[in-house]
């Protein structure tokens, strides 16, 4: 959801530094840099830092980003150190814009976090984020010199929502829009939940710096939430409940924090902030960016990619999904991720072939673009693919069950008898989301989701399933779908799915290989997906299981790109906590957000696999070879 607080800084130092490393020339030599506070249409006015090339001979696009994580360096004389999408966007030919949004930093007005989008708007005190933008374009293009009366909007994160929501009732002057792992919904798929289970790693080092309310304008980051920090698997775990977290970290005083609480079902309050509904009749060109290992902003590209090909068929919008982690795609060479290598710099081929020409065709009247809509990177492979859509027409589905001897199988289990695998899941000690320990105060992983899963697939509590050696390719080119048909002795429960790609046994380990890694049997995580049970059926009218009865639990999978190949094995894992990325579930139906200890209790889950009850995976694959 963001490229965040600290590591939005680190980011930025490492941008600047690749930016002296290409030998380009200090922004205060090729900008002049104004600060101007543009008024609104109710007269609140936001903060915005203009950098205009110095050669006026030209005229040039206007590119703007809208951030909550500030415009800054503020000051006349400051300048910042990155411009645009990518570090090579300060040669290219723009007058680039930052704006703090409504309520932050410099900027006037109450912030609100997602704030929804009011699409009938009756008076100048009806704003959203698509009036701030329309109404910044508006001010811009009339005040501004030497323009070309085009402009482009983008955003990683937090600003891709910022981004997407600008294209909506579009000022007719925008033209191009990236929306860089944006985010389309807090409840069901992007940073803060996932299908209702609470990202508590994650939102509780967002919101201890970030949800920190401003007492007025101001140039500084507010204060952090300050403790003593061992490894964040034990620091979750000795607070326990989300109820103790607030008592011990003030978190109470923030107020989206109490929100997060106080909003525990998927009621207005998370329906208003989801941004697909309101995704009809997007007249910019669009580039939606995306990470095939961003644990946070997975959900928020594909869905608004696929909600306006179904919705707002003639909007002219590509998709790009690449093998990256959150908002990397704008820095890195992208040649490789934890223990894999991709034997190119994606990064960088995505930049100079995709991200460039976009804006300098659709701004600039420059060179020409691919028709292509989707450039997707097979991460099984380590090939981009190029299709019409996603996923690609030409896919199918691929059933795969659950059966006997934690095998999987292509044939659906004739066996009539109650054949169902178990597990005790104790919320005292719930399966780790990550083989690494890290400090609490540390965002997260970034590369849990690429992950050797041996750590987790020898514990009592995840269940194994393991196909026999793939006699053929078989590539995955979008979601994954699982029914799981469960049997629970609590009234609640968690249910993880994870999809693995395990390597031979006598595949050769890298060279160099400095982290001494075996890759012999590597259990290479591929997607995974957690269901907070009660929302199992509905996510605005959680219901208990009732203790023994066989229920079914449906899991959709973020889409992927990804080749099995031959000699190869498909593996399933499935578990009932994944902490402390997600909150534990205390296996008891009551509101977890105010829960106390006394309600966590062991539960005993079974997973059926017979005729009646045949719990399986549904793999959408591509006919064609690829």
């Amino acid at each position: 959801m963001i490229s965040k607080i600290i590591p939005v800084c680190l980011i930025l130092l490492i941008q600047s530094n690749i930016t002296l490393s290409q030998n380009f020339q200090p922004p205060e030599e090729i900008f002049d840099k104004q600060e101007i506070m543009i008024p609104m249409r109710d007269g609140v006015k936001l903060f915005t830092a203009v950098y205009t090339p110095k050669d006026t001979t030209k005229v040039y696009p206007i590119i703007i980003t809208r951030s909550p994580y500030s415009s800054g360096p503020y000051g006349k004389e400051s300048f910042a150190k990155f411009f645009g999408p990518a570090f090579e966007f300060i040669n290219q030919g723009y007058i680039f814009v930052f704006q703090d949004v409504r309520g932050k930093f410099m900027s006037e007005g109450e912030y609100v976090n997602m704030r929804p989008h009011n699409p009938d708007k009756k008076s100048d005190r009806d704003i959203d984020e698509s009036s701030d933008t329309y109404d910044t374009i508006e001010w811009l293009i009339k005040n501004l010199k030497f323009h070309n009366s085009k402009v482009g909007l983008w955003g990683n994160s937090y600003p891709g929502f910022y981004a997407i929501m600008g294209a909506i009732d579009a000022h007719p002057n925008l033209f191009a829009v990236s929306p860089q792992a944006p985010i389309a919904d807090w409840f069901i798929g992007d940073d803060m939940h996932h299908n209702g289970a609470m990202s508590l790693l994650m939102s509780f080092n967002f919101f201890k710096s970030f949800g920190i309310p401003r007492q007025q304008p101001t140039t500084n980051w507010p204060k952090s939430v300050e403790y003593v920090s061992p490894d964040a698997y034990h620091f979750f775990l000795k607070f326990g409940t989300l109820k103790n977290i607030n008592e011990n970290f003030f978190m109470r005083t923030i107020p989206f924090w109490n929100e997060i609480y106080e909003h525990g079902t998927y009621d207005d309050f998370w329906q208003s902030r989801n941004v697909l509904p309101h995704l009809r009749k997007i007249s910019p060109s669009l580039l939606i960016v995306g990470g095939w290992y961003d644990a946070e902003d997975l959900y928020g590209p594909l869905n608004i990619y696929k909600t306006l090909k179904k919705e707002s068929p003639s909007t002219n919008a590509r998709l790009v999904m690449g093998p990256w982690t959150h908002g990397s795609w704008i820095w890195t060479e992208g040649d490789s991720l934890g223990d894999m290598s991709f034997g190119s710099n994606t990064g960088e081929y995505y930049r100079q072939n995709i991200l460039i020409p976009f804006f300098n065709y659709y701004l600039k009247n420059e060179g020409s673009i691919s028709s292509t809509n989707v450039f997707a990177f097979n991460t099984g492979k380590n090939l981009w693919g190029e299709f019409s859509d996603w996923p690609p027409p030409f896919a199918e589905s691929l059933e795969i069950f659950i059966d006997d001897s934690h095998s999987l199988s292509l044939v659906k289990p004739l066996n009539s008898s109650e054949d169902y695998d178990e597990y005790i899941s104790d919320p005292q000690k719930p399966v780790p989301y990550t083989a690494k320990f890290e400090d609490s105060k540390n965002f997260y992983n970034k590369l849990f989701m690429i992950e050797d899963q041996r750590f987790t697939s020898t514990r009592t509590d995840v269940l194994v399933y393991e196909s026999s050696v793939l006699n053929e390719d078989i590539t995955l080119a979008g979601p994954v779908y699982t029914e799981l048909f469960v049997s629970v002795t609590g009234t609640d429960a968690d249910f993880v799915v994870k999809l693995i790609d395990v390597f031979p046994d006598d595949s050769t380990n890298p060279k160099p290989n400095p982290n001494q890694v075996e890759m012999g049997g590597y259990q290479r995580l591929v997607r995974a997906e957690i269901m907070r049970g009660k929302f199992r059926d509905d996510y605005q009218n959680p219901e208990p299981f009732v203790p023994g009865n066989v229920t079914r639990v449906s899991i959709k999978l973020n889409d992927a790109f990804h080749t099995f190949k031959k000699g190869h094995r498909i593996m399933v894992q499935i578990q009932s906590s994944w902490f402390p990325f997600f909150d534990r579930n205390p296996q008891s139906f009551v509101d977890i957000y105010s829960a106390d200890e006394s309600v966590f209790q062991k539960a005993v889950h079974r997973i059926f696999h017979n005729s009646e009850f045949p719990s399986n995976i549904k793999l959408t694959v591509l006919k064609d070879k690829q």
